[in-house]
């Protein structure tokens, strides 16, 4: 009985931190991307991310741009983000 509270417990946080780290993803967009960057940007013809290897290397490379020394996890939490936006690409699990 108590493996399986165990087991949900865990299940639970496992679901809190996958929709913290969307938020997080949220919060660092709002936060430095998104004056420059209006929805226009996303759903354009010639965007430069067609895939989530493309989308991720898009975050990294903006992310370099503005000179933010972010880490993988947060340009991940961003990308994650705008995929739930606006692309809806196949992306691994975190």
């Amino acid at each position: 009985m108590i493996r399986y509270f165990i087991a949900g417990a865990l299940a639970l946080c496992g679901g809190l931190a996958i929709a913290a780290d969307a938020g997080r993803g949220e919060l660092l967009y709002s936060t430095y991307c998104s004056a420059c960057h209006n929805e226009q940007v996303h759903w354009r013809e010639r965007k430069l991310a067609n895939d989530w290897p493309g989308l991720v290397a898009e975050v990294r490379r903006w992310e370099a741009n503005a000179g933010l020394d972010w880490s993988q996890d947060d340009v991940e939490d961003v990308a994650r983000h705008l995929n739930a936006l606006h692309y809806r690409y196949p992306a691994p699990d975190k």
